[in-house]
């Protein structure tokens, strides 16, 4: 094989070197492209991440605008954008059941929750705390400064019965024998002579009444006191309506004249009717009670009867007892009359009402954001809230907070039992939440734009509604404002009461009546047997019986003939019938 020249060879090697120049630049220049392709491909990568996120951030803060601003239309002022709002969720503020859907819970839930009671180890029994208190306490001071008017005067009494003088009246110790507890022991040691606690104070009074009325001019003996009883058995405690220790006024008076007695007992009793209508807006029937359902003791007893219709079930609001002259035979209390020389017996009463008057209360008023108190017997009656936000100085947040309190002094010296709300660890819409569950009547907001227009924004616990008030009208205003919630709130309960109340002259139709969970005004023969039989007759699987609630004094016109409606029998007078707590 013959070798090329060396100028040949040159040139070969001279084109091979360009070749492989040309094939590096191509190289060089695909990568080039490639990375350019990379860098491209990782930049919109990138870009997509960013919108992606930026989309996501946009859209979480389009879902908080929205639920904050839904929140405001529901609980909030809508004349002020400035409210940092926490949900219910997240406040855990409120109720988790429902009224109309499991009343049980809902009142349990409500009860604890608005810090009105707190649960005793002892069943049965409950913590009474500030918030329910307050309210005992503007019922006690009205009712007794009403019936000091009336010239009775206050006494305690001991809490402890000897079972001689518990057992000195036998139908009335049989009223209340499953219910009397006993102290059998003393440290150790068996009692020699176990005593009761009171169940009510006739027997612990009584041979004190025969010590202290000897003449005429004894007469008339009218006492009172506040105190507690026990009345131990029975099944289904619920707060304020059924317990085993409550708190009651009981009031045990004497006279020289039935008809002076009879004046007492509807005295008292229209007092009654006052306290739930006057101060707990709470509708009630006035009437007599059966012989049946009278107190143990008595030969009469009169009561106002309320009636919860999200329940369908009456409530014995308070009694007043005649108890004629059977107490004063057992106890052996006589004095001499004014002729002189003669021997006489007194007549006598006895009348009480209870903190079931605040279950009550709560019960009718109540709905699924929480308490709704009447403004009379509110502890606090008005809250004034400040509605700030970052966006101000601290010298606007200065302006503002004096603002609220220079209000609250002016809400005070205007007879408004007023405070304000000016803690900085929580928002206004916690705070909304928080006085809504406790039932305040009346909110008072103030906000940036307030500040600016000299005005606050009403907002009503009842009814839900708003209105703009000028500062220098806000003395006036709330208290006038306070008056017509309470108006309007016995307005709308007697509507409900009146709605709740069906008349039936036969079976079936007084049957319908108790399904629709009403009460039932029926013409009946007034006998003990054709109660307990109407009792069991009305009986299901899944409620009680019906009873005799009272013969109300407001009677419908009762042609003569009208028969009974569950015997037949000549009808006597209409009653008032009812499932009850």
């Amino acid at each position: 094989m013959e070798h090329p020249p060396d100028a040949e060879m040159e040139k070969l090697e001279l084109d091979a070197q360009r070749k492989a120049a040309k094939e590096a630049k191509k190289r060089a220049k695909e990568e080039k492209a490639k990375q350019k392709a990379e860098k491209a491909k990782q930049g919109a990568l990138n870009l997509s991440i960013l919108l992606n996120s930026t989309l996501v951030s946009i859209l979480l803060r389009h879902a908080l605008f929205v639920e904050d601003l839904c929140w405001r239309l529901l609980h909030s002022s809508s004349h002020d954008d400035t409210v940092d709002a926490d949900a219910k969720g997240v406040t855990k503020l409120g109720l988790h059941a429902k009224k109309n859907e499991d009343f049980g819970e809902w009142y349990s839930q409500l009860v604890v929750e608005s810090e009105m009671i707190s649960y005793y180890e002892v069943s049965g029994c409950y913590i009474l705390r500030p918030w329910s208190f307050a309210i005992w306490d503007e019922i006690q001071r009205w009712f007794d400064n009403e019936i000091r008017k009336m010239g009775v005067q206050n006494a305690y009494f001991p809490l402890f019965v000897t079972e001689d003088a518990l057992m000195k009246e036998k139908d009335h110790v049989e009223g209340f024998a499953p219910e009397v507890a006993w102290v059998t022991k003393s440290g150790s040691s068996d009692m020699e002579r176990p005593v009761a606690i009171r169940p009510t104070s006739e027997t612990v009074m009584y041979p004190q009444f025969a010590q202290w009325i000897r003449s005429h001019r004894d007469l008339p003996l009218r006492l009172n006191q506040w105190t507690n009883v026990v009345r131990w058995e029975f099944k289904h405690p619920t707060p304020f309506i059924r317990s085993r220790e409550f708190l009651w006024q009981e009031g045990h008076t004497a006279f020289a004249s039935k008809e002076e007695a009879d004046d007492e007992v509807l005295s008292i009793l229209e007092l009654y009717k006052r306290v739930y209508e006057e101060l707990l807006a709470v509708p009630v029937c006035k009437g007599r009670k059966s012989s049946k359902e009278k107190f143990a003791g008595a030969n009469y007893t009169t009561s106002v009867e309320a009636f919860v219709p999200a329940t369908g079930r009456g409530v014995q609001g308070a009694t007043s007892h005649h108890l004629g002259q059977n107490f004063s035979k057992m106890f052996d209390i006589e004095y001499e009359t004014e002729a002189g020389g003669e021997k006489a017996r007194p007549w006598q009463n006895s009348w009480g009402m209870s903190t079931r008057v605040i279950g009550v209360m709560v019960m009718v008023h109540g709905d699924d954001a929480g308490l709704v108190l009447p403004p009379r017997v509110a502890h606090i009656q008005a809250v004034i809230i400040p509605i700030q936000n970052k966006k101000m100085t601290d010298e606007a947040v200065h302006l503002m907070t004096d603002k609220v309190h220079a209000l609250c002094a002016e809400l005070q010296a205007a007879g408004v039992r007023a405070t304000t709300d000016c803690r900085e660890n929580y928002t206004p819409g916690w705070k909304y939440n928080h006085w809504e569950l406790k039932g305040v009547p009346l909110r008072i907001e103030l906000g940036p734009r307030d500040m600016e227009n000299s005005t606050v924004m009403f907002a009503r616990r009842d009814t839900k509604e708003k209105s703009t008030v000028a500062w220098a009208d806000v003395g006036t205003a709330a208290p006038a404002m306070l008056d017509r919630i309470q108006k309007e709130m016995l307005e709308r309960a007697r509507k409900q009461f009146d709605e709740c109340t069906e008349m039936a002259t036969n079976w079936d139709d007084f049957m319908a009546a108790l399904d629709r969970k009403h009460m039932c005004l029926a013409p009946w023969a007034d006998e003990e047997s054709i109660e307990e039989g109407v009792r069991k007759k009305s009986a299901t699987d899944d409620m009680m019986g019906a009873k005799t609630l009272n013969i109300p004094f407001d009677q419908p016109d009762l042609p003569e003939g009208t028969p009974c409606f569950f015997s037949g029998k000549p009808a006597k007078n209409w009653a008032l019938w009812g499932r009850s707590y």
